[in-house]
């Protein structure tokens, strides 16, 4: 066999290949870039997968070599707190059947069933995982027959399920043995049991197999590991502070918004929440004037032939995820996503090379049908509102186009106090159209990024179908990632629906669509900004801006007075309820009031008012046209924290 037949290239993080044969593992290429990172290796990742450090190498790919350093290391240090949890259940109660059990972004989870658990019983389970840890089992990878494999599970469908679905076509399959526990799975796991610094479980819950309502409803049990104690309890508190920013906990206590029964999935928005909502779109009106876009509306009811032509309906009606229905032999749908909309706009004109960029915004509303186990407050929803946006531009036009566009999203990030982390997504095994024009759209949104000179992580194979996508996360006050702005590019919707203009040789050109949402939906981004400043908003946000406090009752008229004439342009509510100025103040604080104007008898014979803010600071004797200007100019330029008294 020739030396190109037997050898594969292998892309490194830094960019370098290497030649290695063809079916070397993870850890022998390890071993060849040095002996020393080849006894450090715990597992790889490939083309953007984690994989077993046994793995072998059959193509060309990227791979990155996963050490206890690597960022990589907790997930499979909690893929190995999950295989403990299976292991001390089976010890505690063998008839319990084990389904699937992957690592989380905050630790892991394993459904289960044939065994009736409560919160109780997580205390003793945990005590049998720290046993397990204690004892430092190795665990041990082997290769099995898939009948064998199927046989094993004989009294186990979920395992058999996995097998049929996952497995299919395999010769043989992994398990991972510890102890005298094994369990089917591809890894990656740590050595030992033993390498788990600190192990927990957090709470249960119910969830259908694969997600599934129709399927059985299994109970989820939670936990996390860690390397060290010290970072568990970390954790524990973070979690705790987590709690008590529950986006849905606020809302209810500020009356923010409600998803009743009756629409599952979709937010109704109270009148405070409304305030937030209103200020949202129209701050982002304005952003969507200076970036050049024209505000649309299209509707939300289309017929399904309109999504058939770029795709869409392939990827979302035969994933179950479209709302569509057939009526007088035509089928119907609720819009998942607006650019297909957007197009037929496009496609409404006439343009020519001059007129380009042509762009499109809109506060679309669409819908998806999400698994309701999936549903989450305004974080996952079935209705959301976008607040999309769709440019129609030359070839040429790409770099300004995407670099205006990510400059803006990152001054709206920094307009809430969010730092931001780049992701770039490139293209997947589901993509469409050619590899010529992924690898130019991929090259338009990376020159965009080093341009700017932002860091940026690579996402490989997680774009969408139809381009590669810059997801900007922004990360919390708790150091969480939330993907709220995307930029994509996408050479492939303007071909499959004949999108053209008119070039400077008088001939038909085909635009390229850029695919843009500068806050994400405007529901999950209020969820995160609920959670981000612990319902504490900027007073711009404000459901609320002013409190009066008054003294008595005899300084109400005054009280009204100040709200009508001085701050009318303002949102302010008065406390005119007989009660303690004390207990008056600790309720606007309860309330999360940005300000409170004290006022007496002294303020209202001087004409004044006393103010206080919610970080308890006060001053008296303040002038209300110096308050209400400075409340006016730090409106106006959406300041982050309330900073009169500072």
């Amino acid at each position: 066999m020739s030396r190109q037949a037997s050898t594969i290239t292998v892309v490194l993080p830094d960019g370098s290949e290497m030649e290695v044969e063809h079916g070397a593992t993870v850890e022998d290429v390890a071993h060849e870039i040095g002996p020393g990172l080849g006894r450090d290796t715990v597992a790889g990742v490939v083309d953007g997968d984690l994989v077993d450090k046994a793995t072998p190498l059959t193509e060309d790919c990227r791979l990155e070599i996963v050490t206890e350093s690597s960022d990589e290391y907790l997930d499979v240090l909690r893929h190995t707190g999950a295989h403990v949890f299976g292991q001390a259940l089976q010890r505690l109660y063998p008839e319990a059947n084990l389904a699937i059990g992957p690592s989380t972004d905050d630790g892991f989870y394993y459904d289960i069933a044939g065994v009736d658990l409560d919160e109780d019983d997580l205390a003793e389970i945990e005590a049998e995982m720290e046993a397990i840890v204690e004892a430092d089992y190795e665990l041990h990878r082997e290769e099995r027959p898939h009948e064998e494999a199927f046989e094993t599970y004989d009294d186990n469908p979920y395992k058999q399920d996995i097998l049929d679905a996952e497995a299919a076509g395999e010769e043989t399959v992994s398990f991972y043995v510890q102890d005298d526990w094994e369990d089917l799975c591809q890894g990656p796991h740590v050595d030992s049991t033993g390498d788990i610094g600190a192990i927990t479980l957090l709470e249960m819950s119910a969830a259908y197999w694969r997600g599934d309502e129709e399927n059985d409803q299994l109970t989820r049990v939670y936990g996390s590991a860690f390397e060290s104690e010290d970072d568990l309890e970390a954790f524990i508190q973070r979690r705790e502070e987590a709690k008590e920013r529950d986006h849905r906990k606020i809302g209810r206590e500020m009356d923010l918004f409600s998803v009743p029964e009756h629409s599952p999935g979709c937010v109704h928005f109270h009148p405070n929440g409304m305030e937030i909502r209103r200020e949202l779109e129209e701050y982002i009106r304005t952003k969507n004037d200076d970036l050049g876009y024209d505000e649309v509306w299209t509707p939300e009811l289309n017929k399904a032939e309109l999504w058939k032509p770029t795709g869409h309906y392939d990827n979302f009606k035969e994933n179950g995820e479209m709302f569509a229905w057939e009526q007088d032999e035509t089928e119907y749908g609720l819009k998942p996503m607006n650019c297909a909309n957007h197009a037929h706009v496009y496609q409404e004109g006439q343009y020519s090379y001059r007129d380009l960029p042509v762009r499109f915004s809109e506060f679309g509303t669409c819908y998806r049908n999400e698994q309701s186990g999936e549903l989450s407050g305004l974080l996952r929803v079935r209705g959301f509102t976008q607040d999309d946006g769709h440019a129609f531009i030359r070839r040429d036009q790409i770099e300004e186009e995407i670099t205006q566009t990510l400059s803006s999203i990152e001054d709206i990030y920094d307009q809430f106090g969010i730092e931001v982390a780049y992701k770039l997504e490139t293209q997947g095994d589901n993509a469409v159209g050619s590899d010529d024009i992924w690898e130019e759209a991929t090259q338009g949104l990376r020159g965009s990024l080093e341009s700017l000179g932002l860091d940026y992580d690579v996402e490989h194979g997680e774009a969408a179908f139809y381009g590669p996508k810059i997801a900007l996360n922004g990360i919390d006050a708790l150091g969480r990632e939330w993907t709220i702005g995307t930029v994509q590019l996408d050479f492939n919707i303007p071909e499959r629906l004949d999108l053209t203009y008119v070039g400077k040789d008088n001939e038909d050109h085909r635009p390229v669509m850029v695919h843009r949402a500068l806050l994400g939906s405007i529901e999950r981004f209020m969820g995160v900004m609920i959670e981000h400043f612990n319902g504490n908003f900027p007073t711009w946000l404000a459901p609320e801006q002013v409190r009066i406090l008054p003294v008595s009752d005899d300084n109400i008229g005054y009280a009204k007075r100040l709200k009508n004439a001085d701050l009318g342009q303002f949102r302010v509510e008065i406390e005119d309820r007989s009660w303690t100025v004390g207990k008056k103040i600790q309720q606007a604080h309860d309330d999360r009031v940005p300000y409170m104007l004290i006022v007496g008898d002294d303020e209202e014979e001087a004409g004044t008012v006393s103010v206080r803010d919610r970080f308890e600071n006060q001053e008296s004797d303040v002038d209300t046209k110096a308050f209400r200007d400075h409340l006016s100019q730090e409106r106006n330029e959406r300041r982050v924290e309330p900073d009169f008294l500072k």
